[in-house]
Parts: structure tokens; sequence; C-alpha cells
């Protein structure tokens, strides 16, 4: 079993950047895919950026060339850093891991992004 927590999120004006993380109770090294994702008031839950154990990652379109997402294995922990951030960019942001086959969820962390 994997519990993921998330931490980082807040108000933030356009333009802005944050830094969210997610810390795993478990050895990173075992967990094959760990990604972010976002869901938005009325709409479904989007992948944003993701990273395997071998070190590829993988953007949403909308994100890419402002997002970053990278994972610290002494602190078991995976980052998402966001820069020039977006209106747009306001939702609730989940981390997910996949291992042995079973896919875990944090709770969550709101990013507001306004002025």
């Amino acid at each position: 079993q994997v519990t993921l927590v998330e931490s980082g999120g807040g108000l933030v004006q356009p333009g802005g950047s944050l830094r969210l993380s997610c810390a795993a109770s478990r050895s990173i090294f075992s967990i094959n895919v760990m990604g972010w994702h976002r869901q938005a008031p009325g709409k479904e839950r989007d992948l944003v950026a993701s990273i395997i154990s071998a070190g590829s990652t993988n953007y949403a379109d909308s994100v890419k060339g402002r997002f970053t997402i990278f994972r610290d294995y002494a602190k078991n922990t995976v980052y998402l850093q966001m820069n020039s951030l977006e209106p747009e960019d306001t939702a609730v942001y989940y981390c997910s891991g996949t291992y042995l086959g079973i896919n875990y969820w944090g709770k969550g962390t709101l990013v507001t992004v306004s002025s």
C-alpha cells in the first residue's frame, strides 16, 4: 500500500509560480509511475504530468514549457514546479502513484490563480 500526501497549493497571481510536493509513504524507487492530475470545478480530472521509473516524463499540451515534474529519491517525494501560472490552471491538484498494478491517490491540494 502507498499513502501520498500533497502540499504546496495556495493562492498565486497570474504569471506567478508554485511548487507542489507529493510525499510517498514508501520508496519511490518501487512506484512505477507517478503523476500529477488536476480537477477544476465542474470538470473531469485530467493528467497534468507524469514520470516513470526510468525517468521519462509526459505533459499535457496545456502545461508544456511551463510545468516540470521531477523527483527526489532521498525524500521519496515527487514535485511539480509550475511557472507562468494562468487563471485556467486553477484546480485541485492530485498526486497519483502506481504500485504493483494498483493506482493510489492523494487527497489533493488547491491551487488558485487569481489577481
